[in-house]
């Protein structure tokens, strides 16, 4: 379940926008609703012209550029130092490529994720320095490499620093830092990842403008943007825009050959199959072997070795997903047999989970429960591991404020890592989840541009869409909102693992698609009055078009959000102990036989119960009153999980229920 949230609009302004620069009025209404309220904005999005700012603006990369042109003329030795992610394999490859086209001597050096973690480490610099090198670029890394640059500078190497990463107070103490995030930095346009800066940096070297040099290497930064998950806007948004085109015509050898194992026919490619396709493909090199691999890719001239080298790719990245389910179902197992489930933060832990891998896994943990969660591994007397959160609530604040029981953390916003000694995981657990009930529950959302009335739905509107593309962070795919509709009609479809439904409302009747979901697990029946949330697509078939509605979301429809969510969160608090008010928990007599007598009626799965109940008697009611019959024996659950009456059940009433008289007890408490 997710909240959700509609767009504000104006009707009027969207009107007008769609009048002036001559859009689709839906198209208009979208785009006021993300921010670009004044025509020359929109038109500024909206155009195919690319848009950059001036790279010169960066903070010190004149300074570099002339440092690293000056090294190329010496002949002196030059490492590319990048970082074992997306954006930081191609920041490499990128830099690196360059170079050797400049007729540089050079190499490259990522360091290992599991035995040298990230950025610059000491032993690197030293070895760096066996090997002749006198200058080092950092790419995707650097900005808080002290120690190593001081060590740099003993050894009389130079180091220019190219980085996206939040600074400190203080500089490290390199040649050149380049960096949009300096204080000091008068860049206009800073959400840019770490390929970014070095292609900014190469714009400079070479004095061409970045519109002169973006052929050359857009599809490489477009993997770097959406890898990174950069807002897909201004430079951004010319970057994957072109870099798209590119992997349609002119794909790099090793981009070629990675689409050939990804089975992504290049005239389909989108910002989605990049970001699902090509990007996990990339960082799959570095969580389960050498980033090496995908660098030596990425720079590859040779499409047999090209395809060599993609296809070994393939296989860590099938083996990740793996290793990732395997992880997941043991996370999960301990989350469900635990009280973890009801936390505000979930603290999984598993013995010797495969660090490069608990991220992702932490980010399906936050879709199935709608909270932050962090996933370590344990490895005898420490554990570390990694945490995603979710939007309006700072993982990295609620780290912070455990740092005294921690070895060692850092992160963002959204994301962070962690290690700490396994004995204080409990510790950490019960501050983490003390710290989030403090700041306030935020429900998960799922975010809507606007409501539409199904007879718009069309292959015009579906093609007037594309002038939003392409997708991605601060761009998302139009999500729309019908509300009231009817389903008509479930047919099954793909050997029943997906469904196609028929839905009317008023006088229009309309299909969509829902994927991933058979129709034995599928709660809705015909009849049922639903709300969905929908993306609107242009399906190509045998020489015609026809409109695509896929549903990302249903529920029953009149449901008030704010409410449910709200006992959603007493609720939680309850089952994990804490003190509560639980007068709006208790359902009363009258209202557990009315679950019982319509569970008696058949067997129903429990989000049918659920859906069909909360919104009359109250969501938490409705699950204390299914848990209530449970524990008293008067309901069970099939083998695919549906509910049923146990006929022989004897009386008996609702006190003997371990949940029912504990909430009794702590009602009585607070009246």
């Amino acid at each position: 379940m997710k909240k959700w949230k509609i767009a504000k609009y104006d009707k009027e302004l969207a009107k007008k926008l769609s009048e002036e620069c001559e859009v689709d009025p839906i198209v208009a209404l979208i785009a006021s609703s993300r921010g670009y309220t004044d025509p020359t904005d929109l038109e500024q999005f909206i155009s195919e012209e690319p848009y950059f700012s001036d790279p010169q603006e960066t903070a010190d990369i004149i300074k570099a550029a002339d440092i690293v042109n000056a090294v190329i003329a010496d002949g002196e030795k030059i490492a590319v130092y990048g970082d074992y992610d997306c954006d930081g394999v191609t920041a490499t490859a990128l830099m690196y490529s360059y170079l050797k086209a400049r007729g540089a001597e050079c190499i490259y050096y990522i360091p290992d994720r599991f035995s040298e973690g990230y950025g610059m480490n000491t032993d690197a610099v030293s070895n760096l320095y066996q090997q002749g090198i006198k200058l080092i670029i950092t790419v995707d890394n650097g900005i808080k490499s002290f120690e190593e640059i001081s060590l740099a500078n003993k050894y009389g190497m130079t180091v220019v620093v190219t980085d996206h990463h939040l600074p400190g107070d203080t500089l490290p103490d390199a040649a050149a830092v380049v960096n949009p995030h300096r204080k000091d930095c008068p860049s206009t346009f800073k959400e840019i990842c770490g390929a970014e800066v070095a292609f900014r940096l190469i714009c400079v070297m070479e004095n061409k403008e970045p519109e002169e040099l973006l052929p050359y290497f857009a599809d490489l930064l477009s993997l770097a943007v959406l890898g990174d998950i950069m807002p897909v806007t201004l430079e951004n948004r010319t970057i994957v825009r072109y870099g798209i085109e590119k992997l349609k015509t002119n794909a790099s050898t090793g981009l070629t050959a990675l689409l050939n194992v990804a089975c992504i026919d290049r005239d389909t490619v989108t910002s989605s199959k990049i970001s699902y396709g090509l990007v996990p493909r990339i960082n799959a090199a570095g969580r389960m072997g050498k980033a090496d691999r995908a660098v030596e890719l990425l720079i590859s001239d040779n499409i047999m070795n090209a395809l060599n080298i993609a296809g070994e790719i393939d296989a860590e990245n099938s083996r990740r997903q793996q290793i990732e389910k395997k992880i997941f179902e043991e996370a999960v197992a301990e989350i469900e047999n635990s009280a973890l489930k009801y936390d505000r933060i979930i603290v999984a832990d598993g013995e010797n989970w495969h660090h490069g891998v608990v991220g992702i896994v932490a980010s399906r943990i936050i879709e199935r429960y709608g909270v932050p969660a962090i996933l370590l591994s344990r490895d005898g007397d420490t554990a570390c591991g990694s945490g995603r959160s979710i939007e309006g609530f700072s993982l990295y604040g609620a780290i912070e404020s455990c740092s005294d029981i921690l070895l060692r953390f850092g992160g963002h916003s959204q994301a962070a890592g962690i290690t700490l000694n396994t004995k204080d995981i409990p510790e950490l657990r019960s501050r983490l989840n003390k710290y989030a009930r403090e700041t306030g529950y935020i429900p998960p959302e799922i975010r809507i541009d606007c409501r539409l009335n199904p007879a718009a739905l069309s292959v015009d509107l579906a093609f007037a869409l594309k002038t939003l593309e392409p997708y991605g962070e601060g761009n998302p795919v139009p999500l729309f909102a019908v509300t009231g509709a009817e389903l008509q009609r479930i047919t099954q479809i793909g050997n029943n693992k997906h469904l196609r439904l028929l839905f009317s409302k008023g006088t229009t009747t309309f299909q969509c698609l829902l994927f991933g979901v058979s129709a034995d697990t599928f709660c809705f029946e015909t009849g049922d009055i639903l709300d969905l949330a929908l993306n609107v697509d242009v399906n190509y078939y045998k020489g015609e078009y026809s409109v695509s509605a896929v549903i990302r979301a249903l529920r029953i429809s009149g449901t008030d959000d704010d409410i449910i969510f709200s006992q959603h969160c007493q609720l939680n608090d309850f089952f994990a102990g804490i003190t509560a008010d639980t007068s709006e928990l208790l359902p009363t007599r009258e209202q557990v036989g009315e679950i019982y007598k319509f569970i008696n009626a058949g067997k129903v799965l429990p989000d049918r119960v659920k859906y069909l109940f909360m919104n009359k008697i109250g969501y938490a009611k409705t699950i204390i009153a299914i848990s209530t019959l449970n524990e008293l024996g008067l309901i069970a659950s099939d083998e695919k999980g549906c509910l049923y009456a146990v006929k022989d059940a004897g009386k008996t009433v609702l006190g003997n229920a371990p949940t029912y008289k504990k909430l009794l007890e702590r009602s009585s408490i607070n009246e």
